[in-house]
């Protein structure tokens, strides 16, 4: 391969990005854990796994940051899940300092490197890499619309029962419980949703899919989701190493758009291989318009609880 993709973080999500990656041939991978021997035995059994699945993609797995050097993609998965009893700052808090350590190692060895975050709570761990990195804001993007898209896709597809290969969707704003779903640009074969099934049922998959990390915590019991946030990821690095100029919803970093500044919001992009290569600006109706900033404004609470906490 010509390419090369970093994964920093190798357990379930990090591990199955590794392996999406690898058996697309989108790139080499460099699987990175501080856990000694985790990274190295996953990327063995990837390697093997090569043999059956018919690839030639490289996979390495280390506990050091130098074979990651000159990296043309960092997908950071980094980071400890909110435990029993962890408030949110104490999460926003271990996570931050997470993501700080990790940051400054990729931007020492892959200066040119295009990031991308999925470690919680993701859109404050996007203006963690944002700053620490000093990258431009077209090289740091933040998976959440694409794995919450993909959520009520999915949602979608099971209540019509279509293929969901017709089924599109946008989800915008923050990863969190204000996201903004929005049925009227979410479609099957080109049809709005709204004009086949009612308002109540669409109201009941916006909100099943607000919640559709945690309704999988609830059966997982030890666990968290990490099949389609991986995919997720992966579908970002496709986009920007094939330069396909995909237009995805992602958390970027906002200037004046949508009338938000300095904060990173999911909002439809166009990845290419620069990175996001245009943020673009959809028409809202005035509900559409208040749930985004109500969303903007849940994130700009944990920028300031960041900031506080680095005092």
């Amino acid at each position: 391969m010509d390419k090369k993709v970093t994964i920093v973080g190798a357990g379930f999500v990090g591990a199955t990005a590794a392996q999406r990656m690898a058996e697309k041939e989108l790139a080499d991978v460099v699987l990175v854990d501080i856990v000694e021997g985790v990274p190295q035995g996953k990327a063995l059994d990837l390697t093997q796994a090569a043999a059956v699945e018919k690839h030639d993609s490289k996979i390495l797995g280390t506990n050091a940051y130098e074979a990651s050097a000159n990296s043309d993609i960092v997908i950071i998965t980094a980071g400890i899940p909110r435990k029993p009893g962890m408030s949110r700052d104490d999460l926003l808090s271990t996570n931050a300092g997470i993501m700080k350590n990790v940051t400054q190692q990729i931007a020492k060895y892959s200066p040119n490197a295009i990031l991308i975050i999925v470690s919680n709570p993701l859109d404050a761990m996007c203006h963690v890499a944002h700053q620490v990195s000093g990258f431009p804001k077209n090289r740091v993007i933040g998976m959440a619309g694409v794995l919450d898209s993909a959520r009520f896709r999915a949602f979608i597809a099971m209540e019509l029962n279509v293929s969901i290969e017709s089924t599109h969707a946008f989800v915008l704003g923050g990863h969190g419980d204000t996201m903004v779903p929005l049925p009227r640009y979410s479609t099957v074969g080109g049809i709005p949703i709204t004009e086949l099934m009612s308002k109540d049922r669409i109201d009941a998959l916006v909100k099943r899919t607000a919640n559709g990390g945690a309704e999988i915590v609830s059966l997982l019991k030890t666990g968290s989701a990490f099949y389609a946030p991986a995919s997720s990821a992966v579908e970002m690095a496709k986009a920007i190493l094939l330069d396909k100029k995909t237009v995805l919803p992602c958390a970027a970093y906002l200037e004046g758009e949508y009338g938000i500044n300095g904060l990173f919001i999911g909002v439809p992009v166009k990845l290419g291989k620069a990175g996001v290569e245009q943020v673009i600006e959809i028409k809202l109706t005035d509900d559409e318009k208040a749930a985004l900033h109500k969303s903007a404004a849940a994130v700009q609470e944990l920028k300031s609880a960041l900031a506080k906490l680095s005092k």
